[in-house]
């Protein structure tokens, strides 16, 4: 067997593979499910932004009543908000029976081709003489595999419905906040709450990728010391029981106590990375309501903007910086899916390298 020497493969290379892999459950004898739960979804989304545009207008109504202490309508603004409630509340609980659906039968198709690939022709045995990184494959198809699986639909219909609402919610941006006249300049900003949220998204977008660039390669770096503990283990375990092939390890508790002390020192760094992006995300949380607000009130002051206004247009920039900013919201949920995907990924392609050296022997 010639291994040659090993050459790490880059993300892009990893990622390929996964989705080589990964993809083949849209097609064959999975893809009426597939495509019929991925439909569900997308129907789903669509009829959640269509409640939620249609909340966005109650939220204006409700409180022009409320300024206009209009006892009669507020009753039937009252009434209005039990069928959206109900619609909003129906559409929740579907999506989740409809998204955990999928994610379930996204990881037995793929759980299911990892094992038959791990044990086909013996590779599971022969797997600890390739280079590369795949330690711990029981792990790597039963966790990784669970996390490379989940993660994407999660982010994909998160993705699609920032999209379609942020679309939908800038029209209401730029239709109530109209234009912002700038007293002694003889000047007007267009559209000025939408020029706003693109700013704040952008900001907040850079400040989040400033500060977690490092995220990927940290969260890997925890996966894999998790699992090489793990492996440690299960192998001095297995030595007790006469079950393991022998090793030059004398110490166990010298070994895995190394194991453990890469773990700890892995998982301080990985809290600090956190800590940073909690910084980030949790500002951003408390920020964007108020300066949504905050960007009216000169309207509001002047009379040109009604007080459910104010509202509908302060939920909106609520709305839009929300979608604007998904990849930040989600920024360590990508990295925890990447690092996941490439930990599989990896052992595919160790996999694979057992195949060439069977048909290009030394």
């Amino acid at each position: 067997m010639n291994n040659g020497s090993y050459i790490a493969p880059s993300e892009q290379r990893l990622l390929s593979r996964f989705w080589q892999c990964a993809s083949g459950f849209w097609s064959g004898a999975s893809a009426r499910w597939a495509w019929l739960l991925t439909l569900l979804l997308i129907a789903t989304v669509l009829l959640q932004l269509l409640t939620q545009y249609s909340l966005n207008f109650w939220n204006r109504d409700f409180f022009n009543a409320v300024e206009r202490k209009d006892g009669a309508e507020l009753l039937r603004q009252a009434l209005r908000f039990v069928p959206l409630a109900a619609a909003s509340l129906a559409l929740a609980v579907f999506s989740v029976w409809a998204r955990m659906t999928l994610q379930r039968k996204w990881r037995e198709w793929l759980s299911k081709r990892l094992y038959d690939y791990w044990l086909e022709s013996d590779r599971y045995v022969r797997l600890r003489f390739m280079p590369g990184e795949h330690q711990a494959p029981e792990y790597r198809i039963a966790e990784d595999a669970r996390i490379a699986t989940d993660l994407p639909i999660d982010l994909v219909v998160g993705l699609f419905s920032s999209l379609i609402t942020g679309i939908t919610f800038i029209g209401i941006l730029w239709t109530v906040g109209g234009n912002l006249a700038i007293d002694g300049f003889g000047m007007e900003i267009p559209g000025y709450l939408v020029m706003s949220v693109i700013i704040y998204s952008i900001m907040v977008a850079a400040a989040m990728m400033l500060v977690g660039r490092r995220l990927t390669r940290v969260m890997e770096d925890n996966k894999r010391t998790e699992a090489e503990l793990r492996a440690r283990g299960t192998h001095i375990r297995e030595s007790g029981e006469g079950k393991a092939l022998p090793d030059n390890i004398k110490d166990g508790r010298h070994a895995i106590g190394a194991a453990l002390n890469a773990v700890i020192s892995v998982w301080l760094v990985y809290c600090w990375q956190l800590m940073r992006l909690t910084v980030v995300t949790h500002s951003n949380t408390l920020l964007a309501p108020v300066v949504g607000l905050l960007l009216c009130m000169p309207k509001y002051v002047a009379g040109t903007m009604l007080l459910g206004e104010v509202v509908q247009a302060a939920a909106a920039f609520v709305v839009v910086q929300g979608a604007c900013n998904w990849f930040t919201d989600n920024y360590a949920r990508i990295a925890d899916w990447a690092a996941s995907a490439n930990r599989v990924a990896s052992l595919l392609l160790a996999l694979d390298r057992i195949d060439q050296s069977d048909t290009n022997p030394a």
